[in-house]
């Protein structure tokens, strides 16, 4: 057919019919050349076709490779989207490490049932059935909120290769807290061991030897450093002393504020998760907004044996004895509103400056309750606050908050102090500290529409910022 065509097309010319021809004639010539005409035509268009479509088979245009690249089959090295980074690898550690621990939740601490606490991946039950993002969340569960929010984050990474970060998912503090009266201590320290020993095997740990890695703690970091020393100690297992674990990162809501320098305190975990930016600036506005009669508040129990909690029954005498001040003494009367989140809430958000003594340890959730209140934090010891939150809190403690002397001439006047302070200051300090409100609060891990950086994004923001330089994590 293609010699044909081709010698057709090259075929010299019959010269044009004069128009001198009669009719007849005429009519007798224009067929057979109209029926050549068409013939001719059709070929050219049948070939022109089979051309363009050899050339589609062979050579494939741009927008086909583009969608070739896009294929399901590669896009398991696809980053997700994460503005600003840092890509955070989380490990999928053997269930005994997190997940198995929470079948038996009625054992986890020997101080109360976990198991209504580590509802809804750690947020406990809901508050209310007529609003999801208010939770009976527990004070020391922070470390399963933080693996549910790692899960569904945007800056995760399924790809070891482009993360910057790498997470390990150990519920340590649970465990922990559920081997408080084991009095054999190897069989306390156990899982820690195995933990250390099944990450230093895995390739990504040796690339940096760990110090790109790190832990989310729910408890204090004492509870992992046991001393070595003869004495009391108070059912810690050696976690944070193993030599691989001082090589991470270590987040933990109290923090070795002397030795602890891979320590980095984070929040407590309080009631509010919300899903969206619309329901925490509403929460924002209200608590601005909020009317507070009483100049102080103090919500909290007398203390026995503890030197850094003997200042309480200071403050418990000081706050009965002032009509300015609300008491709620959790070993009185009152006791049940010292484990009711909405009338703690409530009793927080009415007044100007909540108190924060020390407790069995330095920090205390209270902190976390009277930020989310709006209520500005009064400190006795820098170690409550100034030396454990440095990634939260502002750096000018005097912007947010009050610190009294627990020292000083022996003798702390508080309501004269608070009064002290001009209104204006007052109204100011207020307003930083519901500004901080995001920043300390989890979100739910579900939220979406969330632009604002909550305590998840402030500490995945502050690892990746010694990494970015090349530098050693440790302070």
């Amino acid at each position: 057919m293609f010699p044909e065509f081709f010698s057709m097309f090259l075929r010299k010319q019959t010269a044009p019919i004069p128009c001198s021809f009669d009719r007849e004639r005429t009519s007798k010539i224009k067929k057979p050349l109209l029926n050549h005409y068409l013939t001719y035509n059709s070929f050219l268009v049948l070939s022109l076709l089979l051309w363009f479509l050899l050339l589609y088979i062979c050579f494939p245009t741009n927008d086909f490779h583009r969608q070739t690249r896009n294929s399901p089959n590669r896009t398991r090295h696809l980053r997700p989207t994460c503005p600003g980074g840092p890509y955070v690898y989380v490990y999928d550690l053997p269930a005994e490490f997190n997940t198995a621990l929470l079948q038996d939740c009625h054992r986890l601490s020997v101080y109360t049932d976990m198991c209504p606490h580590v509802e809804n991946r750690g947020l406990g039950r809901r508050l209310s059935s007529s609003d999801n993002s208010w939770f009976a969340t527990h004070q020391f569960i922070a470390e399963m909120i933080f693996h549910a929010r790692m899960e569904n984050h945007p800056c995760r990474t399924r790809d070891p290769h482009v993360a910057k970060l790498f997470y390990v998912p150990f519920y340590g503090g649970l465990h922990a807290s559920s081997k408080f009266r084991e009095p054999n201590i190897t069989e306390r320290d156990a899982l820690a061991v195995r933990l250390v020993d099944f990450i230093q095997a895995q390739p990504t740990w040796r690339k940096n030897n760990g110090r790109d890695h790190f832990l989310a703690l729910g408890r204090t970091a004492w509870d992992f450093m046991r001393s070595n020393a003869n004495g009391p100690d108070f059912g810690a297992n050696c976690l944070l002393n193993l030599n691989a674990v001082q090589n991470m990162s270590v987040l933990t809501v109290e923090r070795n504020p002397w030795t602890g320098s891979n320590q980095f305190g984070i929040p407590y975990a309080s009631y509010f998760h919300p899903y969206t930016s619309a329901e925490m600036v509403t929460w924002q506005n209200k608590m601005t907004q909020s009317n507070r009669p009483h100049l102080f508040t103090f919500i909290g129990a007398p203390r026995k044996g503890l030197e850094k909690a003997a200042i309480r029954d200071d403050i418990i005498r000081q706050c009965d004895m002032s009509s300015k001040c609300r008491l709620v003494n959790c070993r009185g009367e009152q006791a049940d509103l010292c484990y009711d989140p909405a009338q703690v809430l409530k009793i927080m958000s009415q007044s100007e400056f909540c108190l924060q003594a020390p407790g069995d340890s330095f920090t205390r959730r209270s902190t976390f309750d009277s930020i989310l209140a709006g209520c500005i934090p009064v400190f006795f010891s820098p170690h409550t606050a100034y030396t454990q939150y440095l990634w939260y809190l502002p750096a000018t403690a005097t912007d947010y908050s009050v610190h009294i002397d627990e020292t000083g001439d022996g003798r702390m006047r508080i309501e004269e102090e608070l009064l002290k302070i001009p209104r204006e200051k007052v109204k100011k300090m207020r307003e930083r500290v519901v500004k901080l409100i995001p920043n300390v609060t989890y979100k739910h891990p579900n939220a979406t529409d969330f632009e604002l950086m909550d305590a998840v994004d402030v500490a995945l923001a502050a690892l990746s910022k010694p990494m970015s330089r090349g530098a050693d994590m440790s302070l």
